[in-house]
C-alpha cells in the first residue's frame, strides 16, 4: 500500500467536520418580525377602539352629568342619574318587563334543545322541520312587529282563528300589561327559537357517531344518550346560548317598540332609554341607563361563568 492510499483512506474514516452553527437572523429582520403581526392589528384595534370603547368611555362620561344632548354646556351631577334609575317607580319599572323577556328565554332554549335533539336523529322530512323553525329567524323583526301587530289586533288573526273553533273572545292582547308582555314574549320566543336550534343542532351533530353506536349497545336509550352524550358534549354551545338570551331578554327592543311603542306597560330599558335621550332630551340620564344596562349584562355573565365554568369536555 504506498503513501497515497493510507492518507486517502484515513481522510475516509475522519470523521466530518461539524456544520457551522446558523447565523442568527439581523437584528433588523428580529425588529421587523416582531413588529409585522402588530402592523395587522393596527387596523382593526383603532376601528374598535374608536367606535366601541371610545363610545362607552363617553357614554360613562356623559351619566354623571345633566347634559340635554343639545347644548354645549354640561354640569356633573354625580351619581345623581343612577340614583334617579333605582328609585324612581316609573323607570324601575323596566326591570319586571324584563322578567317576561326571561321567562321566554328559558322557554325558548328548552324548546330549541328538544327540536334539536329530536331532529339531529334519522327522522323523516327532517329537513323541512328544520327549515320551519329556522326561517323565522331570516325574517326583519320590523316586518315580524308589523305582522304580529295585525295578528294580536281587536277582530284579527288570532281572534279569527279562534272563532273557527266556536272561542268568541273582546279580549284585547295588547290592552293589558299582563296579556301585551306575554303576547310580545311570545313573539320573541318564535323569533328567535330557529337560532338558537340551529346552534344546538350543530353542537349536537359535531358528537362522534361511535359513542351513539356504542350506548346502544350497552343498552342505553334516548335519554340516556341525551343526559350522559349530547348535554355534556353541547356544554359550551349552551353556556353561549344562556348568556345570549339573558342580555337579549334585557335588550329587548324592536318588537315591542313596533307593536306598542312602549304603552300599556310594555317599555322595556332600551325603549326607555331611547325616549329618555331623544324624547325628554335628558341624554344624561339616558347614559347612566345604558351604563346599568351594561353592568347587568357583565354581571350576569360573570356569575354564570363562576357558577358554570367553561370546562373542556373530552367523551371521547
Amino acid at each position: 500500500m504506498t503513501d497515497t492510499t493510507e492518507k486517502a483512506d484515513l481522510r475516509a474514516v475522519a470523521p466530518a467536520p461539524e456544520s457551522a452553527a446558523p447565523r442568527p437572523a439581523p437584528r433588523r429582520a428580529r425588529a421587523w418580525r416582531t413588529v409585522t403581526p402588530w402592523l395587522f392589528l393596527l387596523a382593526p384595534l383603532a376601528l374598535l377602539i374608536t367606535f366601541t370603547y371610545v363610545p362607552i368611555a363617553n357614554m360613562a362620561a356623559y351619566s354623571v352629568t345633566d347634559w340635554d344632548g343639545v347644548s354645549p354646556e354640561l354640569h356633573y351631577t354625580g351619581a345623581e342619574n343612577y340614583s334617579e334609575i333605582f328609585t324612581r317607580e316609573d323607570l324601575f319599572q323596566v326591570f319586571f318587563v324584563s322578567g317576561y323577556y326571561l321567562a321566554a328565554s328559558v322557554i325558548q332554549i328548552v324548546a330549541a334543545l328538544y327540536f334539536a335533539t329530536v331532529l339531529s336523529f334519522n327522522l323523516r322530512f327532517r329537513n323541512f322541520f328544520k327549515g320551519v323553525l329556522f326561517f323565522p329567524s331570516l325574517v326583519n323583526g320590523v316586518a315580524i312587529g308589523f305582522v304580529f301587530l295585525y295578528f294580536f289586533q281587536d277582530g284579527g288573526t288570532l281572534d279569527t282563528v279562534l272563532g273557527l273553533f266556536g272561542y268568541h273572545t273582546d279580549h284585547a292582547w295588547l290592552g293589558t300589561p299582563f296579556s301585551a308582555n306575554t303576547s310580545l314574549a311570545g313573539v320573541s320566543i318564535w323569533r328567535y327559537l330557529g337560532m338558537n336550534f340551529v346552534l344546538f343542532l350543530g353542537a349536537i351533530q359535531s358528537i362522534p357517531g361511535d359513542l351513539y353506536e356504542a350506548s346502544e349497545l350497552d343498552g342505553a336509550n334516548r335519554w340516556h344518550q341525551f343526559r350522559y352524550i349530547i348535554l355534556p358534549g353541547i356544554k359550551p354551545v349552551l353556556t353561549l346560548t344562556v348568556i345570549l338570551s339573558i342580555s337579549g331578554s334585557l335588550s329587548a327592543f324592536e318588537i315591542p317598540y313596533i307593536m306598542t311603542g312602549g304603552a300599556t306597560g310594555t317599555e322595556t330599558f332600551v325603549i326607555q332609554t331611547v325616549k329618555l335621550a331623544f324624547q325628554f332630551n335628558k341624554t344624561g340620564l339616558a347614559s347612566a341607563a345604558a351604563v346599568v344596562l351594561l353592568l347587568i349584562i357583565l354581571l350576569v355573565t360573570w356569575v354564570q361563568r363562576r357558577l358554570v365554568p367553561d370546562d373542556r369536555v373530552d367523551l371521547v
